[in-house]
């Protein structure tokens, strides 16, 4: 593979191509099929780069892109579980990155949203890191996960907190190892400043715009798609249609499962877990796609509007910048904002949306999806990077 280089064939200043680079992920497993995998997956499409993490079972996996691949581990590769997830092992995951020996490397890359951008490295090595989100456990949702998980109670909840305050700091010394940042949304930037006060450039995710089929015909029911998981709020948007009245589906998996099926009234249907052609279905025919939750970035709202499908989402964080709210942009609008995680938020955005249904233009919103596709992703990260190597070399001089 020949690295693309901005600079290659313009000046006689060594390129990207004639190096070697090292990436380091959380952790590869067949339940880890989120937006930092897709990352992964476009960064060794333009670079050719020696892949890194935790744990790795998707190099045995033949449906995986990654089938065959080596890919080096820690020792938590053999501890019980571990293809479930290294989450359980949390007090051990700075101490098992920190074991990769990448001294052969002259580029560092790291996708992180846990402890991969804690590898150590040399100081003639430049690093850098794609943060999905500061360390969620130690930082914006600790207190959630001590109530969800119940361990925030007794003498477990205080060597639980003990342990999130000590994750904190080590959190805080591993950023300092990282060169440069980069962030997948400009809530995310700010969030690496409030932890690391560090500056972070802001290049969105890929997503794989080109798996939704475009449809302008909508059907009349509504759609959600998510992880049955406490913060993803399915349960909340459950509760809004109960009231509502209107058809909604529900696709996904999770420990939320059991309790949505029993809270939904016949209007919902709850689908569970589906493979990607009947989401995909599902998401070009629905006539709008409902999003509860707070995120970094968000890529459903996103694949949702790459099939010309509205959005109905909560307004902070990732949506903020991918969603644009009709009442406020007119014919380029692509969705309704609501302002709370609340009942009366959503049934309200819902009601709004009812109103403005037929002014949204799903050519609209296909052309605003495109723009976070792979090719501009790739485009941008390989410049930053470009820019990132030249600086770093420049300083190393002096």
């Amino acid at each position: 593979m020949v690295v693309l280089s901005v600079n290659q064939g313009m000046s006689d200043r060594p390129s990207l191509a004639d190096l070697k680079f090292a990436l380091v992920h959380e952790w590869l497993t067949p339940k880890a099929t989120g937006g930092s995998e897709l990352v992964v997956q476009e960064i060794l499409r333009c670079l050719d780069a020696d892949l890194y993490a935790l744990v790795d079972f998707e190099s045995a996996n033949p449906d995986s892109y990654l089938f065959k691949r080596k890919i080096g581990t820690t020792f938590l590769q053999h501890f019980p579980l571990a293809r479930n997830g290294v989450q359980k092992y949390l007090p051990l995951l700075p101490f098992a990155i920190e074991q990769l020996d990448l001294r052969g490397y002259d580029i560092i890359l790291s996708s992180f949203h846990a402890v991969a951008k804690g590898v150590l490295t040399g100081s003639h090595q430049l690093h850098v890191c794609y943060c999905h989100a500061p360390l969620r456990y130690a930082w914006d949702l600790t207190f959630d996960y001590l109530h969800s998980s119940r361990l925030g109670d007794g003498l477990l909840g205080i060597l639980t907190r003990y342990l999130l305050h000590r994750l904190r700091q080590w959190d805080v010394l591993a950023a300092n190892r990282v060169d440069y940042f980069i962030a997948n949304s400009k809530s995310t930037a700010r969030r690496i400043w409030r932890c690391y006060r560090r500056p972070a450039e802001v290049i969105y995710p890929p997503v794989n715009i080109d798996r939704f089929q475009f449809q302008p015909h909508k059907e009349d029911f509504y759609l959600t798609v998510s992880r049955l998981v406490s913060y993803k709020k399915i349960s909340l948007i459950v509760r809004a249609f109960n009231q509502l009245g209107r058809s909604l589906v529900v696709i996904g998996s999770g420990s939320e499962l059991d309790q949505i099926r029993q809270l939904a009234k016949p209007n919902i249907q709850v689908l569970g877990w589906q493979p990607d052609h009947v989401v995909d279905h599902y998401m070009a025919h629905a006539k709008a796609f409902v999003y509860a939750a707070y995120e970094d970035f968000g890529i459903a709202p996103v694949e949702a509007q790459a099939c010309g499908t509205p959005v109905i989402a909560l307004g902070a964080g990732g949506t903020l910048e991918t969603v644009r709210d009709i009442r406020q942009h007119d014919d380029k609008g692509t969705g309704i904002l609501f302002r709370q995680q609340t009942e009366p938020d959503l049934i309200q955005a819902v009601n709004r949306f009812e109103e403005y249904q037929y002014q949204f233009k799903p050519e609209v919103l296909r052309s605003h999806a495109l723009s976070y596709s792979p090719s501009v992703f790739q485009q941008r990260y390989l410049t930053f990077l470009e820019h990132c190597y030249q600086e770093f070399r420049a300083k190393n001089l002096t």
